[in-house]
């Protein structure tokens, strides 16, 4: 990866990552079936958008605009958008940081669900430690480098976390 070019890089990230971020970047004038449309268009294998959907528990949401759903809903239409493309990684930027604790750990069962299911790896990036407790491993940050690692021998499950 290192010696890649541009355009092998963005290739790479096209077909190989799936990107979750904090605040969604849905686009307002598009359902939520077309946003996740948006990365089924141009992937090699991807699920149907409404599968994806289904997947994160929207399939009854399809033909709702981003201003018609919750924050969480909104959340969940971006991870489907992600996983569309069936991903090897899943890198998640602060996936719960603006919801509430109820919505995050629902959305954090989502990600669970998906790499149990998928065998997606996921890369959660946040703040909030008490989300590493459902990890496998665990990897904190200091000023830009790795400072602790360790692994979890026992993961607790999304709906025992409290923050």
């Amino acid at each position: 990866m290192t010696h890649a070019s541009q355009r092998q890089l963005t290739e790479f990230r096209r077909h190989h990552v799936g990107f979750v971020f904090q605040f969604y970047n849905l686009i307002s004038s598009l359902t939520a079936r077309e946003n996740v449309a948006i990365v089924t268009d141009i992937s090699r294998d991807p699920l149907p958008p409404e599968e994806a959907l289904a997947m994160v528990g929207l399939e009854q949401r399809l033909d709702h605009f981003p201003s018609q759903l919750s924050g969480g809903e909104q959340q969940r239409v971006a991870i489907a958008r992600a996983i569309a493309k069936r991903p090897a990684v899943l890198l998640c930027d602060e996936p719960t940081g603006a919801l509430d604790s109820r919505t995050g750990i629902r959305v954090l069962e989502v990600l669970e669900a998906i790499n149990r299911t998928t065998g997606t790896t996921l890369a959660i990036i946040t703040h909030n430690e008490v989300i590493g407790d459902m990890a496998d491993r665990v990897i904190r940050l200091r000023d830009g480098k790795i400072d602790a690692m360790h692994a979890n021998a026992l993961r607790r499950p999304p709906a025992t976390l409290r923050w």
